[in-house]
Protein backbone atom coordinates (compact mmCIF):
# COMPACT_ATOMS: atom_id res chain seq x y z
CA UNK A 1 0.00 0.00 0.00
CA UNK A 2 2.96 2.18 0.57
CA UNK A 3 3.71 1.87 -3.04
CA UNK A 4 0.12 3.79 -4.01
CA UNK A 5 0.72 6.57 -1.72
CA UNK A 6 4.14 7.44 -3.13
CA UNK A 7 2.99 7.06 -6.82
CA UNK A 8 0.40 9.11 -5.84
CA UNK A 9 2.41 11.69 -4.22
CA UNK A 10 4.74 11.55 -7.67
CA UNK A 11 1.48 12.27 -9.64
CA UNK A 12 1.26 15.46 -7.49
CA UNK A 13 4.46 16.07 -8.09
CA UNK A 14 4.36 15.67 -11.91
CA UNK A 15 1.20 17.64 -12.61
CA UNK A 16 2.84 20.16 -10.13
CA UNK A 17 5.15 20.71 -12.65
CA UNK A 18 2.61 21.17 -15.65
CA UNK A 19 2.15 24.74 -14.25
CA UNK A 20 5.71 25.72 -15.13
CA UNK A 21 5.20 23.38 -18.16
CA UNK A 22 2.23 25.35 -19.26
CA UNK A 23 3.65 28.94 -18.73
CA UNK A 24 6.42 28.05 -20.85
CA UNK A 25 4.25 26.69 -23.74
CA UNK A 26 0.91 28.39 -23.71
CA UNK A 27 1.83 32.13 -24.61
CA UNK A 28 3.67 30.42 -27.95
CA UNK A 29 0.56 27.88 -29.20
CA UNK A 30 -2.99 27.91 -28.81
CA UNK A 31 -5.22 25.58 -27.07
CA UNK A 32 -6.70 23.22 -29.15
CA UNK A 33 -3.23 22.66 -30.91
CA UNK A 34 -1.21 22.47 -27.12
CA UNK A 35 -3.07 20.47 -25.79
CA UNK A 36 -3.44 17.69 -28.67
CA UNK A 37 0.53 17.73 -29.12
CA UNK A 38 0.47 16.87 -25.73
CA UNK A 39 -2.11 13.88 -25.71
CA UNK A 40 -0.07 12.14 -29.06
CA UNK A 41 3.36 12.98 -26.91
CA UNK A 42 1.68 10.86 -24.63
CA UNK A 43 0.52 8.60 -26.53
CA UNK A 44 3.60 8.01 -28.37
CA UNK A 45 5.05 6.95 -24.83
CA UNK A 46 2.16 4.63 -23.92
CA UNK A 47 1.15 2.65 -27.12
CA UNK A 48 4.33 1.01 -27.34
CA UNK A 49 4.57 0.47 -23.87
CA UNK A 50 1.30 -1.14 -23.72
CA UNK A 51 1.84 -3.50 -26.67
CA UNK A 52 4.74 -4.40 -24.75
CA UNK A 53 3.48 -5.18 -21.25
CA UNK A 54 -0.17 -6.20 -22.57
CA UNK A 55 1.92 -8.21 -25.35
CA UNK A 56 -0.21 -7.12 -28.06
CA UNK A 57 -3.66 -4.61 -28.08
CA UNK A 58 -6.20 -5.44 -25.26
CA UNK A 59 -9.33 -6.90 -26.11
CA UNK A 60 -11.66 -4.33 -25.20
CA UNK A 61 -15.02 -4.86 -25.14
CA UNK A 62 -17.92 -2.48 -25.54
CA UNK A 63 -17.88 -0.80 -21.83
CA UNK A 64 -14.24 -0.32 -22.46
CA UNK A 65 -14.53 1.47 -25.82
CA UNK A 66 -17.33 3.71 -23.94
CA UNK A 67 -16.03 4.44 -20.64
CA UNK A 68 -12.56 5.06 -22.44
CA UNK A 69 -14.55 7.55 -24.88
CA UNK A 70 -16.65 9.21 -22.04
CA UNK A 71 -12.93 9.56 -19.78
CA UNK A 72 -11.87 11.51 -22.60
CA UNK A 73 -14.38 14.26 -23.17
CA UNK A 74 -14.85 14.33 -19.93
CA UNK A 75 -11.10 14.30 -18.27
CA UNK A 76 -9.06 15.65 -21.76
CA UNK A 77 -10.93 17.76 -23.73
CA UNK A 78 -13.46 19.55 -21.88
CA UNK A 79 -11.61 19.83 -18.63
CA UNK A 80 -8.68 20.89 -20.43
CA UNK A 81 -10.41 23.58 -22.74
CA UNK A 82 -11.60 25.04 -19.29
CA UNK A 83 -8.62 25.47 -17.58
CA UNK A 84 -7.33 26.91 -20.52
CA UNK A 85 -9.97 29.08 -20.62
CA UNK A 86 -10.00 30.29 -17.16
CA UNK A 87 -5.93 30.62 -17.06
CA UNK A 88 -6.84 33.80 -19.95
CA UNK A 89 -9.17 35.10 -17.25
CA UNK A 90 -7.63 34.70 -13.96
CA UNK A 91 -4.21 34.26 -12.40
CA UNK A 92 -2.79 30.44 -12.29
CA UNK A 93 -3.01 30.89 -8.17
CA UNK A 94 -6.87 31.77 -8.30
CA UNK A 95 -7.16 29.00 -10.41
CA UNK A 96 -5.43 26.02 -8.32
CA UNK A 97 -7.00 27.24 -5.37
CA UNK A 98 -10.48 26.51 -7.62
CA UNK A 99 -8.68 23.33 -8.24
CA UNK A 100 -8.44 22.28 -4.92
CA UNK A 101 -12.41 21.83 -4.45
CA UNK A 102 -11.72 18.62 -6.35
CA UNK A 103 -11.87 16.25 -3.60
CA UNK A 104 -14.47 17.67 -2.05
CA UNK A 105 -16.49 17.75 -4.97
CA UNK A 106 -15.88 13.82 -5.50
CA UNK A 107 -16.37 12.77 -2.13
CA UNK A 108 -19.45 14.53 -1.66
CA UNK A 109 -20.78 13.26 -5.54
CA UNK A 110 -19.70 9.83 -4.49
CA UNK A 111 -21.63 10.12 -1.06
CA UNK A 112 -25.08 11.43 -2.50
CA UNK A 113 -25.17 9.94 -5.94
CA UNK A 114 -23.52 6.13 -5.38
CA UNK A 115 -24.23 5.96 -1.29
CA UNK A 116 -20.43 5.37 -0.97
CA UNK A 117 -20.00 6.23 2.68
CA UNK A 118 -16.50 8.03 4.26
CA UNK A 119 -15.45 7.87 8.19
CA UNK A 120 -15.65 10.86 9.90
CA UNK A 121 -11.53 11.38 9.67
CA UNK A 122 -11.40 11.07 5.94
CA UNK A 123 -13.77 14.45 6.04
CA UNK A 124 -11.63 15.99 8.48
CA UNK A 125 -8.57 15.36 6.34
CA UNK A 126 -10.08 16.67 3.14
CA UNK A 127 -11.21 19.76 5.02
CA UNK A 128 -7.66 20.09 6.48
CA UNK A 129 -5.92 19.47 3.31
CA UNK A 130 -8.30 22.23 2.04
CA UNK A 131 -7.03 24.41 4.60
CA UNK A 132 -3.71 23.83 3.61
CA UNK A 133 -3.97 24.50 -0.05
CA UNK A 134 -5.46 27.84 0.79
CA UNK A 135 -2.99 28.48 2.88
CA UNK A 136 -0.42 28.24 0.43
CA UNK A 137 -1.95 30.13 -2.27
CA UNK A 138 -3.48 32.70 -0.53
CA UNK A 139 0.56 33.75 0.66
CA UNK A 140 -0.48 35.23 3.70
CA UNK A 141 -3.68 37.36 2.30
CA UNK A 142 -6.79 35.94 2.85
CA UNK A 143 -8.52 38.57 0.95
CA UNK A 144 -7.35 36.39 -2.10
CA UNK A 145 -10.38 34.05 -1.10
CA UNK A 146 -13.02 35.78 -0.77
CA UNK A 147 -12.70 37.73 -4.45
CA UNK A 148 -16.05 38.26 -6.39
CA UNK A 149 -16.33 35.00 -8.28
CA UNK A 150 -16.54 35.83 -12.50
CA UNK A 151 -16.67 33.86 -15.82
CA UNK A 152 -13.29 32.34 -15.14
CA UNK A 153 -14.23 31.02 -11.63
CA UNK A 154 -16.95 29.34 -13.25
CA UNK A 155 -14.83 28.03 -16.13
CA UNK A 156 -12.91 26.69 -13.71
CA UNK A 157 -15.55 25.47 -11.29
CA UNK A 158 -16.64 23.43 -14.13
CA UNK A 159 -13.31 22.31 -15.17
CA UNK A 160 -13.77 21.06 -11.42
CA UNK A 161 -16.47 19.20 -11.83
CA UNK A 162 -15.11 17.65 -15.10
CA UNK A 163 -12.34 16.01 -13.37
CA UNK A 164 -14.56 14.47 -10.58
CA UNK A 165 -16.53 13.04 -12.93
CA UNK A 166 -12.91 11.62 -15.07
CA UNK A 167 -12.62 10.57 -11.60
CA UNK A 168 -15.98 8.28 -10.78
CA UNK A 169 -15.76 7.03 -14.51
CA UNK A 170 -12.51 5.52 -13.77
CA UNK A 171 -13.28 3.85 -10.53
CA UNK A 172 -16.18 2.00 -12.48
CA UNK A 173 -13.94 1.45 -15.93
CA UNK A 174 -11.54 -0.47 -13.99
CA UNK A 175 -13.89 -2.31 -11.88
CA UNK A 176 -14.64 -6.35 -12.32
CA UNK A 177 -12.93 -9.08 -13.36
CA UNK A 178 -12.49 -8.77 -17.08
CA UNK A 179 -11.40 -4.92 -16.86
CA UNK A 180 -8.62 -3.46 -18.66
CA UNK A 181 -5.49 -2.96 -17.01
CA UNK A 182 -4.55 1.11 -15.85
CA UNK A 183 -2.08 1.31 -18.73
CA UNK A 184 -4.43 0.13 -21.17
CA UNK A 185 -7.50 2.41 -20.33
CA UNK A 186 -5.18 5.39 -19.94
CA UNK A 187 -3.58 4.40 -23.60
CA UNK A 188 -6.84 4.42 -25.07
CA UNK A 189 -8.23 6.98 -23.08
CA UNK A 190 -5.17 9.00 -24.34
CA UNK A 191 -5.88 8.44 -27.85
CA UNK A 192 -9.33 9.38 -27.84
CA UNK A 193 -8.24 13.26 -26.32
CA UNK A 194 -5.88 12.83 -29.14
CA UNK A 195 -8.03 12.65 -32.28
CA UNK A 196 -11.19 14.39 -30.36
CA UNK A 197 -8.54 17.99 -29.97
CA UNK A 198 -6.63 17.33 -33.12
CA UNK A 199 -10.25 18.42 -35.04
CA UNK A 200 -9.88 21.63 -33.36
CA UNK A 201 -5.68 21.97 -35.02
CA UNK A 202 -6.82 23.41 -38.69
CA UNK A 203 -8.86 26.51 -36.59
CA UNK A 204 -5.75 28.08 -35.18
CA UNK A 205 -3.32 27.42 -38.42
CA UNK A 206 -3.30 30.96 -38.81
CA UNK A 207 -2.85 31.78 -34.60
CA UNK A 208 1.04 29.87 -34.60
CA UNK A 209 4.21 29.56 -36.40
CA UNK A 210 6.15 26.15 -35.87
CA UNK A 211 9.59 28.60 -36.24
CA UNK A 212 8.31 30.75 -33.84
CA UNK A 213 8.11 28.25 -31.19
CA UNK A 214 10.84 27.77 -28.76
CA UNK A 215 13.42 24.52 -27.49
CA UNK A 216 11.96 25.39 -24.13
CA UNK A 217 8.01 25.00 -25.44
CA UNK A 218 8.87 21.77 -27.17
CA UNK A 219 10.41 20.40 -24.24
CA UNK A 220 7.51 21.53 -21.91
CA UNK A 221 5.09 19.89 -24.16
CA UNK A 222 7.37 16.73 -23.85
CA UNK A 223 7.08 17.17 -20.28
CA UNK A 224 3.42 17.94 -20.17
CA UNK A 225 2.88 14.36 -22.30
CA UNK A 226 5.81 11.88 -21.13
CA UNK A 227 5.64 13.19 -17.41
CA UNK A 228 2.14 15.03 -17.12
CA UNK A 229 -0.01 12.41 -19.01
CA UNK A 230 1.63 9.18 -19.76
CA UNK A 231 2.97 8.30 -16.18
CA UNK A 232 1.06 10.66 -14.04
CA UNK A 233 -2.52 9.39 -15.92
CA UNK A 234 -1.47 5.78 -14.96
CA UNK A 235 -0.39 6.42 -11.79
CA UNK A 236 -3.37 7.83 -10.96
CA UNK A 237 -5.91 5.27 -12.56
CA UNK A 238 -3.81 2.66 -10.75
CA UNK A 239 -4.65 4.82 -7.03
CA UNK A 240 -8.16 4.85 -7.69
CA UNK A 241 -8.61 0.68 -8.46
CA UNK A 242 -6.68 0.36 -4.80
CA UNK A 243 -7.91 3.32 -2.72
CA UNK A 244 -11.04 4.37 -4.63
CA UNK A 245 -12.13 8.49 -5.90
CA UNK A 246 -12.51 9.63 -2.41
CA UNK A 247 -9.05 9.07 -1.06
CA UNK A 248 -6.88 8.90 -4.34
CA UNK A 249 -8.57 12.15 -5.16
CA UNK A 250 -7.30 14.26 -2.12
CA UNK A 251 -3.58 13.86 -3.44
CA UNK A 252 -4.54 16.64 -5.86
CA UNK A 253 -4.43 19.00 -3.02
CA UNK A 254 -0.79 18.63 -3.19
CA UNK A 255 -0.38 19.86 -6.83
CA UNK A 256 -0.48 23.43 -6.22
CA UNK A 257 1.79 22.55 -3.34
CA UNK A 258 4.50 21.34 -5.60
CA UNK A 259 3.57 24.22 -8.41
CA UNK A 260 4.64 26.82 -6.03
CA UNK A 261 7.69 25.08 -4.66
CA UNK A 262 9.05 24.32 -8.55
CA UNK A 263 7.90 27.99 -9.17
CA UNK A 264 10.37 28.97 -6.72
CA UNK A 265 13.03 26.55 -7.47
CA UNK A 266 12.80 27.24 -11.33
CA UNK A 267 11.45 30.62 -11.72
CA UNK A 268 12.84 32.15 -8.68
CA UNK A 269 9.62 32.96 -7.26
CA UNK A 270 9.40 34.12 -3.31
CA UNK A 271 8.81 31.19 -1.16
CA UNK A 272 7.16 32.51 2.36
CA UNK A 273 6.67 30.92 5.95
CA UNK A 274 3.00 31.02 4.99
CA UNK A 275 3.57 28.07 2.22
CA UNK A 276 5.59 26.34 4.34
CA UNK A 277 3.06 26.00 6.79
CA UNK A 278 0.43 25.57 4.38
CA UNK A 279 2.01 22.84 2.77
CA UNK A 280 2.57 20.85 6.18
CA UNK A 281 -1.13 21.23 6.68
CA UNK A 282 -1.83 20.07 3.33
CA UNK A 283 0.38 16.59 3.47
CA UNK A 284 -1.29 16.44 7.12
CA UNK A 285 -5.00 16.71 5.61
CA UNK A 286 -4.03 14.02 2.75
CA UNK A 287 -2.25 11.97 5.70
CA UNK A 288 -5.37 11.56 7.43
CA UNK A 289 -7.80 10.99 4.66
CA UNK A 290 -5.88 8.02 3.87
CA UNK A 291 -5.46 6.76 7.88
CA UNK A 292 -6.77 3.35 8.85
CA UNK A 293 -7.23 2.51 12.26
CA UNK A 294 -6.22 -0.76 13.30
CA UNK A 295 -8.80 -3.18 14.06
CA UNK A 296 -8.43 -6.42 16.23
Amino acid sequence: MTSIYLRLVGVAALWGGTFIAGRLAAPQMPHFTLAALRFWAAAAVLVPIMLWVERGWPRLRRRDWFYSAALAVAGLVIYNLLFLGALELIPASRTALVVALNPIMTAVAMAVVFRERLAWHRWIGILLALTGVCTVLAKGDLTVLFQRVGRGEALMLGGALCWAIYTIISRYALAGERAPSALALTTVTTLWGAVLLSAGIPLEWSKWSFAAVTPDAWASILYLGAGGTALAFVWYAQGLAQLGPARASVFNNLVPVFGVLFGTWLLDEPLLASMVVGGLIALLGVSLTNWSPRRK
